[in-house]
């Protein structure tokens, strides 16, 4: 393939993400030209050891944070609600954020492409999380029968300003507080305690009200087998807090529909 054939492939993912990353699209477009100018001008300043995707976000990255107007004032608010959401969070993790939900880059390739490692990465996408909950803080359900980790989830999602409206270690009581609670977010385990299954409690959930779910569980292969349904946010165990977060913030971000609560202040 061509070096412009490459570029051709990539452009209309990186425009969307420069889109979503500025607030605008000739905003957007502008630092899409500036990076294809420079490229042309030395096309060794594009490195393609992550692969040519990964290369060419990286070069917009570094052309986009090398001008000096790239803060939150410059970025114009957009006529969607996520839109609007995502103005808010500073630039460094709004990118990490971006790029790990919206295009789908691994913790690797996203530290590749912001010049950084991947702890830096994870901080980031925390650091997302909690500007983003206080902008979408809802009503959260903990389907989980581990103790410890219902308890450090618990923890998590109340750092982040969400409130938690209850715990559910069954099928039975997960379907029980739904549908009292109507929560705006739930986070699941997929095996249960008593050998029930929280996939299928949500799937008996969302036939009476939509809701974004998050699930965790330690066998993430029985679930992406290609065949349709599969959860659309899905988390392997031992998880990491951030990515829980971040996760979660996605979720919230591109549904809607979800809940809203007046924004708490995060927990100390």
């Amino acid at each position: 393939m061509t070096r412009s054939q490459l570029v051709a492939e990539h452009l209309p993912l990186l425009r969307r993400y420069a889109r979503a990353l500025t607030g605008t699209q000739s905003s957007g477009d502008a630092y899409v030209a500036a990076m294809l100018e420079a490229m042309l001008g030395d096309p060794s300043v594009l490195d393609e050891s992550h692969g040519p995707r990964a290369g060419l976000f990286r070069l917009f990255t570094q052309i986009w944070n090398s001008v000096s107007i790239n803060d939150d004032s410059e970025v114009t608010t957009l006529p969607m609600p996520p839109e609007r959401r995502l103005s808010n969070i500073t630039p460094l993790p709004r990118q990490a954020f971006l790029l790990l939900s919206l295009e789908g880059f691994s913790e690797e390739e996203v530290a590749f492409i912001l010049g950084s490692d991947v702890a830096e990465t994870r901080r980031l996408a925390d650091a997302a999380g909690r500007e983003m909950a206080a902008e979408i803080a809802t009503d959260v359900l903990i389907i989980e029968d581990e103790t410890f980790i219902a308890m450090d989830l618990e923890s998590l999602v109340k750092n982040l300003g969400h409130n938690v409206v209850g715990v559910a270690r069954t099928h039975s009581d997960a379907v029980a507080l739904a549908k009292n609670k109507r929560p705006g977010l739930i986070l699941a385990d997929i095996q249960l305690a008593d050998g029930s299954s929280g996939l299928d409690a949500v799937n008996e959930l969302l036939r009476t009200f939509e809701v974004p779910v998050v699930f965790i569980t330690a066998y993430p292969e029985r679930f992406l087998t290609g065949e349709r349904p599969e959860p659309a946010f899905l988390i392997s165990k031992p998880f990491q807090p951030a990515m829980v977060s971040a996760v979660a913030s996605q979720a919230l971000f591109f549904q809607r529909n979800s809940r809203n609560r007046a924004p708490k202040a995060p927990a100390a």
